[in-house]
């Protein structure tokens, strides 16, 4: 299991990022209280994606983080219905899935269901 991946996101984008995450069934806990000022965490069935606040985020075109949805349909229209373009991409293993970009840029696979 991994237990968190870390994004660098502007300050700016946060709480747009912590909403874009929340769509995706994750919940905003709280970091420690020596990282408060410098990220935020959300977290789903205990996997986290740390928010780290940097002024020049690096994010890198193709990488992205995978998640696996609960509701595919409805997670793709809410998505949309919150301004999130959501790219169909052919399916490896007969599951939906696709691609959308949270706001700060990082490219996040959405999964019907894992592989195999």
């Amino acid at each position: 299991m991994i237990q968190h991946v870390a994004l660098e996101t502007a300050p700016g984008d946060g709480p747009a990022a912590v909403a874009f995450w929340g769509l995706l069934g994750f919940v905003e806990v709280e970091p420690p209280s020596t990282l408060r000022d410098r990220a935020a965490w959300v977290e789903r069935a205990g996997t986290q994606i740390h928010l780290l606040w940097t002024d020049g985020p690096s994010v890198p075109p193709d990488g992205h983080v995978a998640v696996v949805v609960a509701d595919y349909a409805a997670t793709l229209d809410r998505l949309r219905a919150a301004g999130h373009p959501v790219e169909a991409r052919t399916e490896h293993w007969g599951a939906a899935r696709s691609f959308t970009r949270a706001p700060g840029g990082q490219r996040v696979e959405l999964m019907a269901s894992p592989p195999g």
